[in-house]
């Protein structure tokens, strides 16, 4: 966008995420600049419960969001009519938990007459490593995190093409339900990432490499291979060694998720490699990535771990390039916890 004398206008976008149990409202600027990125979590709610309740998750959001997006405001040093949209994630995530984001969005976009952008969640985790640096394309995304485990080509900006996905549990799932047979309290993948950098050796476990021209993911029989030494550690009436069992299971996932992702790069000819999501913040898997890249000569971009986690300044930048692309969102949309991402993509003439 241009001002009156004909100089590159900044575009604000107040940007607002509730897809699960973080409610967060950001400002940003140009789709790269973060001015404010408001994260109130749920962790210490949801931790009594073992995992996120979607009905108390949705009264969460609905207690806090007018404060968040006001702190974000706030923070941003902006008022409303120096916006110009308002981006709320439409999709995928747990229904009430979006239909909160949403309605708030609606309204605001409403009362202060701007653009309305319905926003795909995990383009946001895409768009975050933008937060980090411009994107090259072709680019590939490697998408970790608690409910996600895909390998996304980005053939041009905003243009998604997913070419593997996990075929049950997500990394992020898997890594929760092993820390939950170890002991440890929810949120389990902090946990388990430590302990393995503690083990001194690891339990042999395996690595499932599906068929050999795939790039699709499956975690399940990896859980329940952990599963079975554990409980057969106890039926020994021995302790489980967790941290063997732990750094056995952290080398399986992140070798395949590794190994693969590289393969892809290479097969899409992508210029940079992606690692986005919630897992992305797991410190095996970005070591390993790290080094793997680097090896292989393969620019990678890590975004750091406030903008992995789910939180609205993703969003804002993922919304940037669908408004400059497709504009704004009939304000009829509605919240879609099934939404596609490849359907979300940009339009091309």
């Amino acid at each position: 966008m241009k001002d009156e004398t004909g100089a590159q206008k900044p575009v604000y976008i107040l940007a607002i995420e509730t897809s699960c149990d973080e409610t967060s409202a950001a400002v940003v600027k140009d789709g790269w600049e973060v001015l404010s990125n408001i994260i109130s979590s749920q962790i210490e709610t949801h931790r009594a419960f073992g995992g996120v309740v979607p009905e108390v998750a949705s009264r969460k959001h609905v207690e806090v969001i007018t404060l968040i997006v006001e702190e974000a405001l706030a923070q941003a040093e902006i008022t409303p009519d120096k916006l110009d949209a308002v981006a709320v994630t439409q999709g995928p995530g747990l229904v009430g938990a979006l239909l909160v984001g949403v309605v708030a969005a609606k309204a605001l976009a409403l009362a202060w007459n701007k653009p309305l952008i319905g926003t795909h969640h995990i383009a946001g985790h895409i768009y975050a490593a933008r937060l980090v640096k411009e994107l090259e394309y072709p680019a590939l995304a490697l998408v970790a995190s608690g409910g996600h485990t895909e390998l996304v080509s980005l053939e041009s900006e905003g243009r998604f093409k997913i070419i593997g996905r996990t075929r049950d549990d997500a990394v992020g799932e898997a890594y929760d339900k092993v820390a939950r047979a170890l002991g440890f309290p929810y949120p389990g993948g902090p946990h388990v990432d430590k302990l393995a950098h503690e083990a001194a050796e690891a339990a042999a476990l395996p690595r499932v490499w599906l068929e050999p021209d795939s790039y699709d993911f499956s975690l399940s029989g990896l859980k329940s291979a952990v599963l079975n030494l554990v409980n057969q550690s106890r039926m020994k009436g021995q302790e489980p060694d967790a941290a063997a069992i732990a750094r056995g299971f952290q080398e399986s996932v992140v070798e395949v998720l590794v190994e693969k992702a590289v393969r892809a790069v290479r097969a899409t000819g992508a210029r940079q490699l992606l690692l986005c999501g919630g897992v992305a913040a797991n410190r095996g898997l970005r070591e390993a990535l790290t080094a793997r890249c680097g090896k292989e000569g393969i620019e990678l971009i890590i975004p750091p771990a406030v903008f992995c986690t789910d939180n609205a300044a993703m969003i804002g930048a993922a919304a940037y390039t669908k408004w400059l692309h497709d504009g704004g969102t009939p304000l009829d949309m509605v919240a879609d916890p099934g939404f596609s991402l490849e359907h979300w993509s940009v339009q091309t003439s």
